[in-house]
């Protein structure tokens, strides 16, 4: 048998195995595992080096709507760029309907807005902000049968959050369709309070967006979520998690037999309130919901990343220029905290951050970094086995890693379209040097190589994951 391509000398890592293997690969698929392969067109060698599953970071945010003036900073092109160069061979971001839209209009917007515009493979999950009759009556049930099979919902934002009642139907119809339910946690009404009074107070800085969402907002919202579920009887991811207090809310439902999983972000490894306490606006450079926290929320956040309460790794990637006003400084006439864009870069550098600070200072094993950054999102979101895995079968997305290799995180470094990264100057220990899609280096030795439409749109499976805990039970 011969390869397109074998990658020869490294040592493989899957979410539950590692091992000193040889990759073969031949139309874009892993055909062979082993020693003595034979003969390829090309052999790479990998000697010294990690051959892992190409990252998936099933939670991004690109070219979305945000806000009047206010622009992001990353089309799919430079998203999909930057993701390569983390070490990311697919991404998810978000269709987001707004208030009266078609939810089956904003898909094939979203989808003109990628065409030809990605250097790795791309999915979209949903944003449901209009919960009408038509819209969970007949758009979601077909989008969900076409393989949109996941979808977010909001508990905070004008024109985003949703009513309890509201959640009780676009939960009712995840159940009826299989499709899982993804839930921005935090109260809404408290936000708004807590904003007017910090605001007539004169505390309009950034640091204030901090205190106008502290942990209560957070862990009200989980717990109200996990109800509603329980409710319906159907399972939900909550995202972005900060806290421990969230967190604990999590793990109780799960012992009451709940299928309730969690996601955390890097920020909240790595950044603290004080990091909005800047100089002038520089604390804007760090204003994301929920918030960074403060050292015990860092702490508990590796905890729920090491005994499993957390199963997914991401970044929310929600990136603005900072010296804009259409990004991070406020344009003319705003003055509070209120209107500074929610969101911060992340795509790029997060799995040298969770690599460097999980793998190189035995915090999780490799196995675990795998399972958390790209194997754990393919069976969530309906990708396993074709994505997230080494394996005959899979597509051969791979990320090659410098194990030791030791870099200090800075924007120089990156590349999307932002003009800061919130975590400049950390320093890191292990990177990754060269990223295949499908067979093909989109990165090779730290070199764009990969042409701009080389990723495809991937259409997913019903995720495993979202089956009811009692599929026989029916609302009378």
């Amino acid at each position: 048998m011969s390869f397109d391509t074998i990658i020869r000398g490294g040592t493989v890592a899957t979410a539950s195995d590692t091992f000193a293997c040889d990759v073969g690969i031949r139309d874009g698929k892993i055909t062979a595992l082993g020693a003595d392969l034979g003969a390829a067109t090309e052999i790479v060698d990998a000697s010294g080096l990690l051959v892992l599953p190409g990252g998936i970071d099933s939670h991004v945010h690109i070219a979305q709507p945000s806000g009047p003036g206010i622009v992001m900073a990353d089309d799919f092109a430079s998203a999909t760029r930057s993701a390569a160069f983390g070490g990311n061979t697919m991404v998810l971001p978000f269709a987001m309907q707004q208030k009266g839209e078609s939810l089956r209009e904003v898909v094939k917007q979203y989808h003109a807005k990628a065409e030809g515009q990605c250097y790795i493979d791309v999915s979209f999950h949903l944003i449901i902000a209009d919960a009408s009759d038509a819209v969970l009556g007949q758009e979601l049930p077909a989008l969900v049968n076409d393989g949109y099979t996941s979808f977010k919902v909001f508990m905070t934002y004008e024109g985003l959050a949703l009513s309890d009642m509201e959640m009780l139907k676009v939960m009712t119809v995840a159940r009826e369709t299989g499709a899982l339910v993804m839930v921005h946690a935090e109260n809404y009404d408290a936000i708004r309070f807590l904003t007017d009074r910090l605001e007539q107070a004169g505390k309009t800085e950034p640091k204030y967006h901090a205190a106008s969402r502290p942990i209560p907002v957070e862990r009200e919202a989980t717990h109200r979520a996990i109800s509603l579920a329980e409710l319906i009887d159907v399972p939900i991811m909550i995202v972005h998690v900060s806290n421990r207090e969230a967190m604990e809310e999590i793990a109780r439902g799960r012992s009451r037999g709940l299928k309730i999983y969690g996601e955390t972000c890097p920020q909240y490894l790595m950044l603290t309130e004080k990091d909005l306490e800047g100089l002038n606006m520089e604390g804007a450079k760090y204003v994301c919901s929920p918030p960074p926290r403060d050292k015990d929320s860092q702490a508990a956040c590796w905890q729920g990343l090491q005994q499993g309460i957390f199963s997914l790794f991401s970044s929310d990637h929600c990136p603005f220029r900072y010296d804009d006003p259409q990004g991070k400084l406020l344009p003319k006439g705003k003055t509070s905290f209120r209107w500074v864009p929610n969101g911060i870069p992340g795509v790029e550098t997060r799995l040298p951050i969770l690599f460097s600070e999980g793998v190189s200072k035995g915090r999780i094993t490799l196995n675990e970094f795998v399972a958390l950054t790209s194997t754990n999102h393919a069976k969530t979101y309906g990708l396993y086995p074709k994505k997230g895995t080494i394996a005959v079968g899979a597509d051969a997305d791979i990320a090659i890693w410098d194990p030791k290799r030791k870099e200090t995180i800075s924007q120089s470094l990156m590349h999307g379209g932002t003009d800061y990264t919130p975590f400049e100057g950390i320093a890191v220990t292990g990177w990754p040097v060269s990223t295949m899609v499908r067979g093909k280096f989109v990165v090779r030795d730290g070199k764009l190589t990969g042409k701009l439409g080389g990723g495809d749109y991937i259409s997913r499976d019903k995720s495993e994951l979202a089956k009811p805990v009692h599929p026989e039970a029916r609302i009378s």
